[in-house]
């Protein structure tokens, strides 16, 4: 991974789940948790998501907004935010341009068979832009606590 705290995080523009488009831009100002995850509904990124929203409102007080990126499409996300009530957006990167820009897309091994992927990360940028934090090796079903410290 080349980014490294201090940087300026990579900028990027991707579709949520409705379709709009969201760039790093749309969130100067505010602290933005930026996670990355493999796949919609499936038990190791519902954890994460679910322990996120769990400290949701937390996050806010502590001026942080969210934001979910994985190379599933438009309607997975709508499904995976309505089944588990999510209160914050998800990144369709179908293209994988976001996860390339932040060096997560990566090629991973299962059962002896490569093949490219998402290495799950979080990027925790300042209201600034600015890496403040990096998640490597998170923690899905505590990612909550472990973002604030707790």
């Amino acid at each position: 991974m080349s980014i490294q705290i201090g940087q300026a995080a990579p900028d990027f523009s991707a579709n949520n789940q409705n379709g709009k488009a969201l760039t790093l831009g749309d969130f100067k100002g505010k602290k933005l948790v930026l996670y990355f995850y493999p796949k919609d509904d499936t038990p190791g990124c519902t954890a994460e998501a679910c322990s996120l929203r769990d400290h949701y409102q937390t996050f806010l007080a502590q001026g942080y907004a969210i934001l979910g990126v994985s190379p599933d499409n438009e309607a997975k996300h709508q499904k995976f935010i309505a089944k588990y009530e999510l209160p914050f957006d998800l990144l369709a990167d179908t293209d994988h341009a976001v996860a390339e820009a932040y060096g997560v897309w990566v090629e991973k091994s299962m059962y002896g068979r490569q093949y490219m992927g998402i290495a799950r990360t979080t990027f925790v940028i300042d209201e600034n832009g600015i890496m403040a934090d990096i998640i490597q090796k998170v923690n899905t079903k505590e990612h909550g606590p472990q973002l604030l410290g707790s």
